[in-house]
């Protein structure tokens, strides 16, 4: 599974890449797109996709007969990542150079001396308007250099990066014959650059992912693991009496407050949707609302080999050691007790060991989708990952067993409905 992993990434070099190659794997497995401004027809047991902005996407099966409520997953398609400016290119009397700006909360000393390419989408001018495209270069184009040793001796003491000087990606030599980098991507789709009309477009590490030692090493492991894991999960799972739902959202990374993110009514004008579809009611869809539950499935911090006192020593994680439940008092993680209680009982019935993780006391950590997702659609919801360390680095490194103990609970996830009751929470196949 993690040579599917790898290739999943590698088609996925930024968040619109990342919702395409998702696409793609539900069209290859029965999923039909819809439009979110086209009028739709819903059929008993069908499976459906639709995305927002190009890189957000939710998919869903429709129930055959009556169902309970709806059993969500999210994950993120966003990295962080070295995101150009518009007017990218700086000139000197010899050296090309990228301007670019952080796009989230990237490790920065791991971009130095690493083959960067470019990824994103493209705005093209049509005779009635514009339309998109995407683009990945698909090969190194530039290299942000270290600073030799020699020049600056404190380097491996007092390391510290100006955005604005030390980042800068090389590309090239004035008149070396190279075209600038907007030529380039228009060679690459096989248009004229003027009919360019803008562009949106990050910078990403295009070594290849690779499994060694019972690891796997790659970009973008956050959170693509999940992300991989949970159409899969999708994919594969068994018809229940709920309406399974996955969702991929974009800037998790930047705090997902846009039209695309995890705050934004992307989900719930879905299951709005769906409802008003099968002629449900006010009450009725109140009650559906009630029996669902949703994971929030984002990486979690494995216990570093050289670091181990950042760790919370009675609620740390390891690589290879199952899915990650997270908890924080500040509801930065959305964990609860009966969210908990959820996702501990499908892991068991699917023999997935699970781990409990906490930020020590005096360390704030990340948060993620979970109770920002809740903001609107308020339903019980638990956060959990897999255990990777590296996290937002261009390179990391997660447990190779623990893409497939992800798999397995959200296949088993997707196949489950929930009861709420007087008598507490009860499964239905």
């Amino acid at each position: 599974m993690n040579q599917e992993l790898l290739t999943y990434i590698e088609q996925s070099p930024s968040m619109f890449h990342a919702a395409e190659t998702t696409a793609r794997l539900l069209s290859e497995n029965g999923f039909t797109y819809l439009d979110e401004s086209s009028n739709w027809t819903l059929v008993p047991g069908g499976k459906y996709y639709t995305t927002r902005n190009s890189s957000s996407l939710l998919a869903w099966r429709m129930p055959k007969g009556e169902f309970t409520g709806f059993m969500a997953m999210a994950a993120h398609s966003d990295s962080p990542f070295l995101k150009l400016k518009e007017n990218a290119e700086q000139f000197d009397e010899h050296y090309v150079r990228l301007s670019v700006e952080r796009y989230g909360s990237p490790l920065l000393a791991p971009w130095f001396d690493r083959p960067l390419s470019v990824a994103g989408r493209v705005l093209i001018r049509t005779k009635e308007g514009f339309t998109e495209r995407l683009v990945d270069m698909a090969e190194p184009v530039a290299v942000i250099p270290s600073l030799a040793i020699h020049m600056n001796r404190e380097a491996n003491d007092k390391a510290s990066y100006n955005m604005a000087v030390d980042m800068l990606p090389l590309i090239g030599e004035r008149g070396d014959g190279v075209p600038d980098l907007r030529a380039r991507i228009a060679e690459k789709l096989g248009i004229k650059d003027t009919d360019i009309l803008t562009t949106e477009l990050y910078m990403y590490n295009c070594q290849k992912g690779m499994v060694w030692s019972n690891y796997v090493s790659a970009p973008r492991l956050d959170d693509l693991q999940c992300a991989f894991a949970g159409v899969q999960g999708i994919i594969h799972a068994e018809d229940s009496a709920s309406i399974p739902v996955y969702c991929l959202f974009d800037n998790e990374e930047v705090g997902s407050e846009t039209r695309q993110g995890a705050a934004s009514t992307f989900l719930i004008d879905l299951l709005d949707r769906i409802c008003a579809d099968l002629g449900l009611s006010g009450e009725e869809r109140m009650h559906k609302m009630a029996n669902s539950f949703m994971v929030s499935a984002d990486n979690a911090h494995a216990v570093h080999p050289n670091h181990p006192e950042y760790r919370d020593p009675n609620n740390s994680v390891y690589m290879n050691k199952g899915v990650v439940i997270k908890y924080n008092a500040r509801q930065s993680y959305a964990s609860d007790a009966i969210s908990a209680a959820v996702i501990r009982l499908i892991c068991e019935q699917v023999d997935v060991p699970v781990q409990v993780y906490a930020n020590r006391a005096d360390l704030r950590g990340g948060s993620t989708l979970g109770h920002i997702a809740t903001t609107q659609v308020s339903i019980p919801t638990v956060d959990i990952g897999c255990a990777q360390i590296a996290m937002h680095s261009c390179f990391e490194t997660a447990g190779a067993e623990d893409t497939e103990y992800m798999a397995r609970a959200l296949t088993k996830y997707f196949s489950t409905a929930l009861i709420k009751d007087e008598n507490g929470y009860h499964f239905v196949e």
